[in-house]
This record gives structure tokens, sequence and C-alpha cells, in this order.
């Protein structure tokens, strides 16, 4: 194998335009949703979307694809303490706010961030860094467990105590997904499975609003006025699109059914717009997205950048398919946004700059003879 310097690939970026392209249209049709009960708000979610996530999120994607990937790996510890910093601002009088009973807001003049979403990708570069150091210490408890559990830790007490669940879980997702591409023994995967799942559940038992989803995921008719109402209309608006869907602009349930139908249930208004065939295809540019990503990873040139792409290529499609997963109902309702699509500027913008970094990795790819 040699390493050669070429153009990004262009199938991938290809994939993400498409996505994104696909996104701007749907985010536009489920946030008329909101129109007729609040003017000013619809102009304001249009406004972060499509001028500080889109707009600012291609020239994200411009110039890191131009960073040279080596920079992330130089700085990673930095940029990880940045991060925590920026998401512990949250609890600043004044600076952070709360919203739908959590805090992890930051108001700043007339926008506002989520600083979890830089955390994610943060905390990517940093893990990608370690494990790109420790390389065969891995194995050694010191160099590979203990690390992972105290960055776990740390990244715990910050997102509990907003609480932010979903994406600690996320975080956790990636991290032994991670740890796989590291070259981690299974036995010890499983070891940290085994761990993870059961300090989930004994999170969700100490959480009532996490066991409430729970109820909720394995009666969907219990409580239909209340903890169920969301998956109760997502199958409703889902199921009415049939086979080809209404037509693009012509759901009814994003109009006083569909909770936040340009965010969390962005999913059930495609299927009602376009049906199962349309839904379908998504989901397909979703899975082609993370088989091109992967390959990326698998040919890139070093440690640090194939672990650093395989975390932002599972962090997405991990993300994607638990938003699509608990809207049609075969997992607990997750409230992580749809990547692309969902409401949210600084998830679409920070999306955006890491596919930079995975385009600006492809250009140094491993050629195989």
């Amino acid at each position: 194998m040699r390493v050669t310097n070429k153009p990004v690939d262009k199938f991938f970026l290809g994939i993400v335009i498409t996505l994104i392209s696909i996104g701007v249209l749907v985010f536009v049709s489920a946030s008329l949703g909101i129109l007729p009960k609040n003017t000013s708000k619809f102009y304001g979610v249009l406004f972060n979307q499509l001028v500080l996530g889109l707009g600012v999120g291609i020239g994200a994607i411009i110039l890191f694809s131009k960073i040279h990937y080596k920079f992330w790996r130089k700085y990673s510890f930095y940029i990880f303490l940045g991060a925590i910093i920026a998401t512990l601002m949250v609890f600043i009088p004044g600076l952070g706010f709360t919203h739908g009973g959590a805090r992890r807001w930051l108001s700043i003049g007339p926008v506002s961030v989520q600083p979890v979403e830089f955390l994610k990708i943060a905390f990517i570069i940093y893990f990608a860094g370690w494990l790109s150091w420790v390389k065969n210490r891995v194995h050694v408890f010191k160099f590979g467990i203990l690390p992972f559990a105290i960055l776990m830790g740390i990244i715990a007490a910050v997102l509990f105590v907003q609480p932010d669940t979903k994406n600690f879980l996320l975080i956790l997702l990636v991290a032994l997904a991670m740890f796989v591409a590291s070259g981690v023994k299974w036995k010890y995967i499983l070891g940290l499975v085994a761990v993870a799942l059961i300090g989930i559940i004994i999170l969700v038992s100490m959480k009532p609003y996490l066991l409430t989803r729970v109820k909720t995921f394995v009666d969907p008719s219990s409580d239909p006025t209340g903890a169920s109402y969301q998956i109760q209309q997502s199958l409703i608006a889902i199921g009415s699109g049939g086979v080809f869907g209404r037509g693009y602009g012509q759901s009814i349930q994003k109009f006083s059914y569909l909770p936040e139908p340009q965010g969390d249930s962005i999913f059930a208004v495609v299927g009602e717009e376009f049906g199962f065939v349309g839904s379908t295809f998504i989901i397909l540019l979703y899975v082609v997205f993370a088989f091109r990503g992967l390959r990326i990873a698998y040919r890139a040139p070093d440690l640090f950048s194939r672990l650093l792409v395989t975390g932002i290529v599972i962090l997405i499609v991990a993300q994607s398919f638990l938003n699509i997963a608990s809207i049609i109902g075969v997992f607990p309702l997750t409230g992580v946004p749809l990547v692309f699509m969902s409401h949210g500027g600084t998830s679409l913008l920070l999306s955006m700059a890491a596919v930079g970094i995975v385009l600006n990795i492809s250009r140094y790819q491993k050629k195989v003879n």
C-alpha cells in the first residue's frame, strides 16, 4: 500500500449534498406547521437553520476539508478542554438558559447554541488522539480501560446535571465503536458493553422520565394524551403517508398534532409526505453514507485518521437511526435530532464541519494495489 494525495471523495461529498438538500426541503415543509401558531418563531427557526446552520456550515465544510487532519491531533486536548468548559457555561446565569426542563443552551445575543454538539465532536478528536498514542498498549488497563472510564465519568458529570442523558449515551456508543476500530480484543469490548448495559439499567431506574419512555415504548397506547402522545401522532402521520405519501408540503399532522414537527418528529413528516418509498430512500442514503464513510476510514493513512473518521461517521449514522427508530416505534423516544434535517443550527453546522474533516482525510487515502 502507498499513500496518495488526491481530491476529496466526490462520491461521499455527493451523498452529503443529497442528504442536506433533501433536509432543507423537508425542514422548510415541516416548519410550516408552526407558522399558523407563531409567525416570529417560524422565521426564527428558518434563520437559525438556513443562515446560521446551513450557510455557515457550507463555509465550514470547505474550510475543514482544507485543514490537514493532523492539526486536530496536535490540539486535541485543548479542543476537548474547550468543549467541556463551553458545556459547563450553560450554568452561568444570564448566559445559559432552560428549555423544556433542561439547561443545555447558551444565549449569545439573538442566537442560541447547544455546546454539547461541540463536545461530541471534540470528544471524538481527543479520544482518537489518545487511542492512536497508546496503540498496542490499549489492552493495558491504565492505558485503555482506565482512561476510558475517566473520560466517561467526566462527560457524565457534565451532562447528567443538565440533564442530557441521550447525548451521553451517544458519546458512549461512539466510544465503544472507536475502541473496536482501535483493535481492542473482543473480550474487553464485551466487558465494557456489559458494564454499560448495567449502568444504563440503573440510570433508567433512577430517572423517572427515562422509565416513562421505556414504559411508553413497551405499550405505546398506555397514555395517548400524555407520555405516548408523540409516538401516537408520529405513527398516525407515517401510516397516513401510505406507499407514496401525500406529497411534498401536504402533511396534516404537522399542524397542531405533531410536537416539534421541525425537530425530533421530522421523520414523521417525511413518512407522511413521501410515504414508504421516500422514507426508505432517505434511510438508504444514510446507509450509503455509513458504508462510504467507513470505507474512507478503512483506507485512512494512519490510526488517528482511521479512528477520527470512524467516530464521526458512527456519530452521525447512530444519531440519525436512533431518531428514525424512535419515531417509527422500534426504540424508546430519544429526543435526538435527525442529522442534516431536524431543527438545530448548531447541530447542522458542526455535523457539516465534521464532514469537512472526513473529506480532508479522504485526500490521503491508502491505495490498495
